[in-house]
């Protein structure tokens, strides 16, 4: 059984069922090296890890923190001053700071190897497409890994020290008091820049999704009040309840999705072009007829 009957479509040797099967089993063993390799690094330097990145949007120091309050006292308001008060975090397990530090050492690994993994999976598929297919699928690999980062950053710098600083500071009741566990901490920081870092990936989306034949931009501007509509619930869901965190998020979303209705446009104007080369070659090679 072969997958690309007698040649690959780049022209390499044909493969079996069991020798894809084979080479997939590397591709995956050397992703999972890459992200052990991230993560002892990460690992070690315990102190950046935790004191500089960790710990850094709940500090009053945090870059975030002083351009928002000094953006409030240009204002005159108060509201965007936040975590100006240093924020405590417990442990309650005798074990708890220990199996932090290799869960948190582990999610960054998974992060840091995010590039090496798309490249491993890209390299796998790649003898099942064109020429043309691999060098496009080859940029949409490194806009994955680009996008990817600019979420996650966008969520640690951005996302990360508003809801720290609304949550922290909201109460039911002054009587209650909140003393925040650190894997609770840990836990809202990974997942707003995991999650952000999912969504910025919408152009790829739309751009795999246009190539298959799923999305065209005729639909996604017919329903784009409907999907701004949609990216504002999103972004209200995420966020603090309030309209600035809520635009905050909102506003790059918006731009992402007018991005991927550009992409989809090249990418059909492109499908056209082949269509029409594909068969004016056919025409050309048509017998003449006497």
């Amino acid at each position: 059984m072969t997958i690309f009957g007698k040649k690959g479509k780049n022209g390499e040797k044909e493969m079996s069922f069991l020798q894809h099967l084979e080479e997939l089993r590397w591709h995956i063993i050397r992703s999972i090296l890459a992200i052990l390799l991230f993560m002892i690094i990460a690992f070690i330097f315990k102190n950046i890890l935790f004191n500089k990145i960790i710990l850094g949007p709940k500090s009053p120091d945090f870059i975030t923190n002083r351009l928002l309050c000094q953006l409030g006292e240009y204002l005159k308001t108060a509201a965007l001053c936040i975590n100006t008060k240093p924020l405590n975090l417990i442990n309650i397990k005798m074990t708890g700071q220990f199996t932090t530090h290799v869960t948190v050492a582990m999610v960054a690994g998974l992060i840091l190897a995010f590039p090496v993994i798309t490249w491993e999976f890209w390299k796998f598929f790649k003898p099942a497409l064109k020429p043309s297919e691999a060098r496009y699928a080859k940029g949409a690999v490194t806009a994955a890994s680009g996008l990817f980062f600019v979420g996650v950053l966008f969520g640690y710098f951005m996302l990360a020290p508003l809801s720290i600083h609304f949550l922290s500071s909201y109460e039911v009741d002054p009587s209650v008091v909140n003393q925040i566990n650190i894997r609770s901490y840990i836990g809202l920081l990974t997942s707003i820049c995991l999650a952000t870092g999912l969504v910025f990936e919408l152009p790829i989306i739309a751009f795999f999704l246009t190539k298959i034949g799923i999305l065209t931009p005729t639909f996604m501007k017919k329903y784009r009040r409907h999907s701004i509509v949609v990216i504002f619930i999103v972004a209200a869901l995420i966020t603090p309840p309030d309209i600035f965190s809520m635009t905050l998020v909102a506003i790059p979303l918006v731009v992402l999705y007018e991005v991927s209705i550009f992409i989809s446009a090249k990418v059909i104007k492109k499908k056209e072009k082949d269509r029409k080369e594909f068969f004016g070659k056919d025409e050309k090679n048509q017998p003449a007829t006497s």
